[in-house]
């Protein structure tokens, strides 16, 4: 995506189902657990860099001895500097001859981290900021073990104002800072409440307190918890918990919108946001890796035993859609395939674009996310390109016309021809604080390779969305024309982005959308501004007088126009000064259908067509627009 935005979070859990001796004695090490967090992690690194973080609950500790353990980085490359920083201290204890790798119970005693539960989190800032205090896990602390729970997770919900004035209503006095803080205090409110209740009638049966204490820890049951904790929830999420006595559980929202996986053995239950890292850590097939069922939450007792349940009615599959086209890395074969088929589905569209003109057009892609999709491209351009010279070349045998220039022009000067016409040269500091320098900096993080086209050829550029357009705006288009192409053709392998998110991605304001400043547009210069008048004062009724929104306004905006229409209004708001170049731009978006069929199992399309799975959704995006007609900047939810 050549627009940056920030998107998913990544989670992932280990639980060892063994000692950690059997871990020393068959691995070699009683820190396989540790190994394979850390490894998990690293391979969700894509998913979160903006900070991360890790807990560890050892299992049976002692009473007087530290049970729980947390640590956090939100400094560049966090993820391993928190995996150096636990391994040093490690090191420093075995040099110090406090740990004996050799005898696990020294590194369960002496370790932080050496506990057979362990989770982990990478995160992207899309609320609270980039500071400590949002850096997950999230802790909930208390001398009760059972009252202690670490959350972490990759969601966003869309009513958190409600969820923290019911936690008024409760009596507590809840920090207004993020979705995350409100869905810790909702679950560590009934798991208070399952504490109490077990604690008065285990007392009441006249248990001594350390026997109340084990009878508390074995007969928790975090799947109540969580059912009571979660019954107002409206949004996408993969959450992931701990509870001090060492229980465990992970959590899907019922529209299955944010994805989770695990993978079960004697030996490990491990769960992640995405299928590929759980395959190559563990070494496993696809089948061998489950999907966590939307709706259902998954719960580790202490003592080894798993249950999976159903915690809320189900709601229709929405998975979404930009998992495949872009969030998930795309070695998972499932996703690799999608993304092929997704650039292959613009085939069509190219070919009418270049206009058949095979010997002076050349092929390339623009972020790196974009390549397995313009593998498909590529692909399906030389199968249709196959098909006619099969076809010339068998009527010119038959009228005897077949010649061997015939066959060079043909094949050789007329082939779809690929080039690494673009490459993304540095990434932009953050600290750089004047937007001014921020903006002149921007506009060189790609580069061109000079030469790779020859003046007059058609370039064509594969993109896997586009949101805001400012890249192209400010830089893509420009270093392009500098090649003297005829044409510049952008094809983005997602539909056009009319809506905004509110399930993980930070896309909520409607202004900041390239579509609908185009449609915005369009409609002032036809006559039909009325239209925005209207389009708010229905988008106020829907958020004011009902309970629930359930129609999404905003679409008035776009039904007077066709896709091309508004690609062709976009093409200008994004064009360059020409200086000197005379070339034609055009930008070629995926068609809803075309994206169906080569993402057929995730349905998850409200940003690209404004249906959402929730009413939160609904509520969100008529807010939305209220902001931007309003001249309010920031989160509509």
């Amino acid at each position: 995506m050549s627009d940056k935005i920030t998107h998913e979070c990544g989670v992932a859990l280990v639980r060892l189902l063994k000692p950690l001796s059997y871990y020393q004695e068959k691995y070699g090490t009683p820190l396989w657990g540790f190994t394979k967090l850390f490894l998990l992690m690293e391979k969700q690194h894509n998913r979160g860099q903006d900070g991360a973080g890790v807990a560890c609950v050892k299992l049976d500790v002692p009473a007087g001895e530290a049970f729980m353990f947390r640590e956090r980085s939100v400094k560049t490359n966090p993820l391993d500097k928190i995996f150096k920083t636990l391994l040093a201290q490690y090191n420093e204890k075995v040099d110090a001859g406090t740990i004996h790798p050799e005898f696990p119970e020294t590194v369960h005693k002496g370790f932080d981290f050496g506990g057979q539960l362990l989770m982990g989190h990478l995160r992207y800032g899309t609320s609270g900021g980039y500071s400590m205090s949002s850096c997950h896990p999230f802790f909930r602390r208390s001398p009760w073990p059972t009252r202690n729970l670490a959350l972490c997770g990759n969601f966003n919900l869309t009513n958190t104002t409600e969820l923290n004035a019911s936690l008024t209503q409760m009596g507590q006095h809840p920090i207004f800072a993020t979705d995350t803080q409100a869905v810790l205090e909702k679950i560590g409110f009934y798991l208070d409440e399952e504490h109490e209740n077990l604690y008065r009638s285990l007392r009441a049966d006249g248990l001594p307190g350390d026997v109340i204490s084990q009878r508390i820890s074995q007969e928790l049951d975090l799947t109540r918890v969580f059912t009571n904790a979660s019954r107002k929830w409206d949004g996408g999420y993969s959450l992931c918990g701990l509870t001090g006595n060492g229980d465990a559980f992970v959590a899907r929202d019922p529209s299955g919108i944010r994805p989770c996986f695990y993978y079960q053995s004697d030996e490990v239950i491990a769960f992640a946001s995405e299928r590929a890292p759980l395959m190559t850590v563990f070494d496993l097939e696809p089948e061998q890796v489950s999907e966590v069922p939307p709706g259902h939450v998954i719960v580790v007792k202490n003592h080894g035993a798993i249950t999976k349940t159903p915690f809320t009615p189900p709601l229709p599959r929405t998975e979404c859609t930009f998992e495949r086209i872009y969030f998930s890395r795309g070695n998972d074969i499932d996703i690799y395939r999608e993304r092929k088929a997704l650039g292959a589905k613009l085939a069509d569209q190219v070919i009418k674009s270049i206009d058949h003109d095979w010997g002076k057009s050349v092929f390339g892609f623009i972020p790196n996310t974009a390549e397995v999709a313009y593998y498909g491209l590529m692909s399906a351009l030389r199968e249709h390109r196959r098909s006619e010279v099969k076809s010339a070349i068998l009527e010119a045998s038959n009228t005897g016309k077949l010649t061997e220039a015939m066959l060079d022009d043909l094949i050789l000067n007329n082939w779809p021809r690929s080039e690494k016409v673009v490459s993304k040269d540095i990434k932009l500091r953050t600290f750089i604080g004047q937007e001014n320098l921020r903006n002149q900096l921007a506009s060189h993080v790609y580069d061109i390779t000079y030469g790779s086209i020859h003046p007059g050829d058609a370039l064509v550029c594969v993109d896997d969305s586009i949101v805001r357009g400012t890249t192209l705006r400010k830089s893509i288009l420009r270093i392009l024309s500098r090649l003297h192409p005829r044409k510049i053709v952008i094809v983005s392998t997602a539909p056009q982005i009319r809506y905004p998110d509110c399930y993980g991605i930070d896309m909520s304001e409607l202004g900041k959308f390239i579509a609908f400043e185009a449609a915005v547009e369009l409609l002032k210069e036809r006559g039909k501004a009325d239209l925005l008048t209207e389009v708010y004062q229905l988008c106020r009724t829907e958020v004011t007088d009902k309970a629930k929104a359930t129609v999404n306004h905003v679409r008035k905006i776009y039904e007077p126009f066709t896709p091309e229409v508004i690609s062709a209004k976009i093409v200008e708001r994004v064009s360059p000064p020409k200086n000197g170049w005379k070339g034609e731009i055009e930008i070629i978006y995926q068609k809803i259908e075309n994206l169906h069929a080569a993402v057929p199992n995730h349905t998850g399309d409200w940003y690209f067509t404004g249906k959402y799975p929730t009413a939160g959704g609904y509520r969100v995006v008529n807010q939305a627009y209220i902001n931007y007609y309003e001249k309010n900047e920031g989160r509509s939810y």
